[in-house]
């Protein structure tokens, strides 16, 4: 089976962000998809490592409403070759998660890219993000808006010779589909280790599912920065908000 949607094809994954360069590794981010009723969400992370030049995918199936990954998942593959190209280690993690992609019938359901704010937009702000849910016009709907704190934490055993402190986050709504609203959707108490050791965050984008008869999910998108060989290396991570109370 092969992705279709253009998951593998670099015009559109260049759409969604800008291809690795020099100094740091900010990894490119391509959403696969949902399944129908929005349980599952799945995207793929890409790029080269800085320092060795390595290519690498790695593709994560989350539970929307456990926030958890699916097992046997992530995904992942580096081939340890500095002259081996992107297209050869995209081409193993999506063979390997192509089983998953069928069975929950994410080619049929891609979700809404609602908002996307890559580390290279210099206009939009890093810890707030506005949007709507419905890619419509005219537009239909309130306005949702997004707001990320940075939090210090002290370091794990994996950093605590890198740096006296970790950076942690908490996500919040300001307004949910127009209305004022103070809900938490994240708040870290300790940094897993999965993070390596972060120095920052911004809210990087929002994924928007509308299931048949069922209420829109949304996936927040957060990049992570960390500490690099050559800069500041960024990796993505996916919030699933919680279902309204």
């Amino acid at each position: 089976m092969k992705f279709s949607g253009g998951i593998a094809a670099a015009v559109f994954a260049s759409v969604l962000m800008a291809d690795v360069v020099c100094a740091g590794d900010i990894a490119s981010l391509q959403p696969i998809g949902f399944s129908p009723d929005g349980g599952v969400f799945a995207f793929e992370e890409y790029g080269v490592q800085d320092g060795s030049g390595f290519p690498y995918s790695s593709i994560f199936f989350i539970d929307t409403r456990k926030d958890t990954y699916l097992p046997g998942t992530p995904i992942r593959a580096r081939i340890d070759d500095e002259n081996a190209g992107l297209a050869k280690v995209r081409a193993q993690t999506q063979a390997k998660a192509a089983a998953l992609v069928d069975r929950y019938d994410m080619t049929d359901h891609p979700g809404l890219m609602a908002a996307f704010n890559p580390v290279t937009e210099t206009a939009a702000p890093a810890y707030r993000l506005v949007y709507r849910q419905h890619a419509v016009e005219p537009p239909v709907g309130g306005i949702f808006t997004l707001a990320l704190k940075e939090i210090t934490l002290p370091p794990s055993a994996l950093c605590k010779d890198m740096s006296p402190q970790s950076i942690g986050f908490s996500l919040a709504f300001e307004s949910e589909d127009g209305q004022p609203s103070d809900r938490v959707l994240h708040i870290d108490t300790a940094i897993p280790e999965s993070r390596k050791c972060p120095t920052g965050y911004r809210i990087g984008g929002v994924m928007v599912h509308h299931p048949v008869g069922r209420d829109p999910v949304h996936i927040v998108l957060v990049q992570v920065l960390s500490f690099g060989f050559e800069g500041r290396d960024g990796r993505w991570i996916a919030v699933p908000v919680p279902a309204a109370p």
